[in-house]
């Protein structure tokens, strides 16, 4: 590779995350090197290029491998918990500034005894077809 985006101690940390895949009995070509893919999938990322377009002199691989690696992490639930290990080691090095935090309530449960929202009324019967 010739400019990692993930530094090898950092790699170290966030590889036993990524989930191991056997090679197929069939045999056929080696799979690309994890590190590799995750590094090419950061690049597509940053830069905002088409999958396509992700240059084979890099050296992680092509970019539909990247694509299709991506979705198996996310399938697979690896993002998640690579945000959670890195929040943990920001958290280790007092480097999250709690100030500049926002919670999204999208994302957090209500507390108990929250209000509920009302019924939505019923549309009343007619000719034409409900709009909701």
């Amino acid at each position: 590779m010739k400019r990692a985006l993930v530094s090898k101690k950092l790699w170290q940390e966030l590889e036993p995350l990524v989930p191991k895949v056997a090679p197929s009995a069939k045999g056929g070509r080696p799979r690309a090197d994890d590190r590799a893919a995750f590094n090419g999938i950061l690049f597509v990322l940053f830069t905002g290029i088409p999958w396509e377009d992700l240059p084979q002199e890099l050296g992680w691989g092509s970019g539909m491998t990247c694509w299709r690696r991506l979705r198996q992490w996310q399938a697979a639930g690896v993002w998640e918990k690579l945000h959670h290990a890195l929040l943990n080691r920001l958290r280790e090095y007092d480097q999250i500034d709690w100030h500049r935090a926002s919670v999204d309530a999208a994302s957090v449960a209500s507390p108990r005894g929250a209000r509920k929202r009302a019924p939505t009324p019923p549309t009343a019967e007619n000719s034409a077809p409900s709009a909701t």
